[in-house]
């Protein structure tokens, strides 16, 4: 799984910082080193007023926020990574 976190200098404003470093503590805290890679990209084209936007695999989500991040992550990564293990 590739999860790219947009590093422009909109979403840089509303917090890319912080979802990178939760990001990076979810996955080593879940160890899933050996399944999800992180990178950072520049604009992916999705800029919203609220929060950050993160693609996972082909999949863009907009307005990711720390304070929302948990459900995000439970959601969107491992579920899906529960789903593809199967």
């Amino acid at each position: 799984m590739l999860i790219q976190v947009c590093v422009g200098s909109s979403c840089h404003l509303k917090g890319s910082p912080e979802i990178v470093e939760l990001l990076q503590k979810a996955v080593s805290d879940y160890h899933l080193e050996d399944e999800v890679a992180l990178a950072g990209s520049f604009c992916i084209g999705k800029c919203n007023r609220i929060g950050v936007t993160v693609q996972i695999d082909d999949d863009i989500h907009t307005g990711v926020k720390k304070e929302s991040f948990k459900e995000f992550f439970e959601e969107n990564v491992l579920k899906k990574i529960q789903i593809e293990g199967k």
